[in-house]
């Protein structure tokens, strides 16, 4: 055991000797293994923020929550034209499905949000988000009013003229003024600041926090909400304990009957699950992954071919000392540890600054994006070190072998 423990610090000692003797090499080979191990790492870091940060946005929500409309959160095998010709879900759909459906804990009406500019006085904010939906998606979002408080049932039905602002949007409008009682102007209207949400930070497309929410039926006053309208959806609460096979089942038979649809027929409507919507982006958050190591293993594959090809002429170059080795006595396995560990060494530290190149970009992106979590993780980082210790080995293997097998006295002639 000592034999070849010593056998391994000798080794490891004339690699890194070769190496210093061949900086400008040696930085060259590091080079392309410092870019694989990089591209692969940081792509694999990205995918898993992105995943992160998305799956932390929808930990808020009811994963049974259902949303009925003509829109599919995933694919999809009816076909766009089909898609196109099915009527809105509008306001009528969701007093039905409220009357008549069981099992429901809280449903919704919601216009799906247009960007429109909001008005306070002489600040003008373009762009704005705003959501008019009912005041159930207070408890089916499990949204918190910091300040104030979101408008009440009969502000809903009766269409009343007032509105809540996101933490953002409050505080570009106001500053550090109280919002609350003042009026904004939005649609060409004046509404009532009642409300301001909680941040919350960035969420699922635009963040909740510079969104507004205003009473859908106060929209319908003066927009066409009707089937051939404003595009629209029916959120759906099941009760706790509900069967979610048998209750979606329901849903379907009562809906397809109010709308008239025979049984040949097929559906004019989706019911989209947002367990649904996490396994459709689970399987993108795959496909990425696959994608990512594609394209990055090219640059895996480079720096691994630059490693063999500077070791080949290492051996080339240390050909004489090689058989001057052998000639006193060095044994095989001696001479292909000490290729074999300078390969290594050089994968390994080329991987190593690939990995703190990774991790000095994701403290600057932590440091300068806001409410987005760029996260590097061990498991992230100890699979960049094995990858660049298995590169080091295969692409050192085959110079080392040739080495080792080179007849001492051919190897001091060549090499004179």
């Amino acid at each position: 055991m000592l034999v070849y423990l010593r056998v391994f610090k000798e080794s490891f000692s004339f690699a890194l000797n070769a190496l210093r003797n061949n900086k400008l090499r040696t930085f060259l080979s590091l080079l392309g293994v410092t870019v694989g191990i990089f591209s692969i790492i940081a792509v694999l870091a990205a995918v898993d923020s992105l995943d992160k940060n998305i799956k932390d946005n929808l930990a808020g929500l009811d994963k049974n929550t259902i949303y009925l409309s003509k829109f599919s959160f995933g694919p999809t095998e009816v076909p766009r034209w089909q898609r196109d010709n099915f009527p809105q879900t509008d306001h009528d759909d969701y007093e039905f499905i409220k009357r008549n459906v069981p099992d429901i804990a809280a449903s919704a009406y919601v216009i799906f949000g247009s960007n429109e500019t909001v008005r306070y006085q002489a600040e003008t904010i373009s762009n704005v988000t705003i959501t008019p939906v009912s005041n159930e998606i207070y408890t089916i979002e499990d949204f918190k009013v910091e300040n104030g408080r979101f408008y009440s049932e009969l502000e809903s039905d009766t269409g009343a003229p007032v509105i809540v602002l996101g933490a953002d949007l409050a505080e570009n409008l106001f500053d550090t003024s109280d919002p609350l009682g003042k009026q904004v102007r939005v649609y060409g209207r004046k509404l009532t600041v009642i409300g301001v949400l909680k941040k919350v930070g960035a969420g699922l497309g635009d963040s909740p926090d510079d969104r507004a929410y205003v009473p859908a039926n106060f929209v319908r006053r003066f927009m066409n909400g009707g089937v051939n309208g404003l595009p629209g959806a029916v959120i759906i609460k099941p009760a706790n304990g509900t069967d979610l096979g048998a209750f979606e089942q329901v849903l379907k038979q009562k809906f397809r009957a109010f709308r008239g649809l025979k049984a040949d027929e097929d559906d004019d409507f989706f019911v989209n699950k947002l367990s649904g919507l996490v396994t459709f982006i689970d399987a993108i958050i795959s496909t990425l992954n696959v994608i990512g190591w594609v394209i990055s293993g090219f640059s895996l594959l480079v720096g691994g071919f630059g490693i063999a090809n500077i070791m080949f002429v290492s051996v080339k170059e240390r050909t004489n000392l090689i058989g001057i080795q052998k000639s006193l006595g060095a044994k095989n396995r001696f001479i292909l540890f000490q290729f074999l560990f300078e390969a290594v060494v050089l994968a390994v530290v080329g991987g190593l600054v690939g990995l703190f190149l990774v991790w000095i970009i994701a403290m600057i992106m932590n440091g300068v994006v806001e409410d987005f979590e760029f996260v590097l993780s061990f498991g992230n980082m100890f699979l960049g070190f094995m990858l660049s210790t298995l590169i080091g080995l295969i692409s050192g293997v085959i110079p080392a072998i040739s080495a080792s097998k080179l007849d001492p006295v051919e190897a001091i002639r060549t090499g004179m």
